[in-house]
């Protein structure tokens, strides 16, 4: 298995086991799904509610989340487009510093197909759902969500040049 972490926080963003599609040289997307989960269910720890004199029908207190999301702990955060364009140019800037270090060569190609998913990005900005890593680090990067066309499938896109792929 590949967990892809973030170059700069150090935080797990995706694993290669959410089926994961290299767009443009430069973004890794991945289908999501969104699953019931439920707080402490495989959890047993030998107690008997009714001897306790606790009650039998506790709301379970499941809840549906985004399996990519809950994985790797993601935490949602909020942008303009304003605010979005400053944070990009600044990532982008700092990505491109840390590939003349290590591959100068994948510059053009990063920098074109960068400017084309932002720009992808930009224009049905209103769809798009941001989520930090787990350290909310603020030179990480932004996981990106959408949904496909069928509207229904929400998908992930982390930069490639922003992670490193650990193989475990």
């Amino acid at each position: 298995m590949i967990i892809f972490t973030d170059k700069f926080s150090g935080d797990e963003l995706l694993s290669d086991a959410y089926d994961v599609k290299l767009v443009d040289d430069v973004v890794y997307e991945a289908d999501c799904q969104m699953v019931t989960v439920r707080p402490g269910a495989d959890v047993d720890i030998g107690a008997n509610p009714s001897a306790e004199d606790g009650d039998d029908d506790v709301e379970d207190g499941a809840e549906t989340v985004n399996n990519v999301v809950y994985s790797f702990r993601l935490q949602q955060t909020a942008f303009d487009k304003k605010s979005f364009l400053t944070y990009i140019k600044s990532y982008m800037k700092s990505i491109k510093a840390k590939l003349a270090e290590s591959d100068p060569d994948a510059i053009p190609v990063f920098e074109k197909g960068a400017a084309a998913y932002v720009k992808k990005v930009i224009g049905s900005f209103k769809d798009w759902e941001f989520f930090t890593g787990e350290s909310m680090d603020p030179d990480g990067m932004i996981v990106l969500m959408n949904y496909r066309e069928d509207g229904e499938t929400p998908f992930v896109a982390v930069w490639k040049h922003g992670v490193n792929e650990t193989k475990i």
